[in-house]
């Protein structure tokens, strides 16, 4: 328990359960778009999974991520056909 105490003093915070499943959910969904652009050569689908796997490393909020999240995956089902 102490190790925890030193890493928050560093500013080092484990993330929640929220965003770990939030960090899978959305990765799972860039997964498939990102397989499903490349196999139909649609580059909106190929880089909207891209970003979709690749934006919970630059997102530490736990809210931010969900909302990025489900807005990036809107966008996915628009252009999903």
């Amino acid at each position: 328990m102490n190790e925890l105490k030193n890493l928050e003093s560093l500013g080092l915070v484990l993330p929640s359960p929220a965003y770990i499943l939030g960090a899978l959910v959305f990765g799972l969904i860039g997964y498939v778009a990102f397989r499903r652009g490349r196999k139909t050569s649609r580059a909106a689908l190929t880089w909207g999974g891209v970003a979709l796997m690749l934006y919970p490393y630059a997102i530490a909020q736990t809210w931010l991520l969900w909302l990025v999240g489900i807005a990036l995956c809107g966008w996915l089902y628009v252009k999903w056909d």
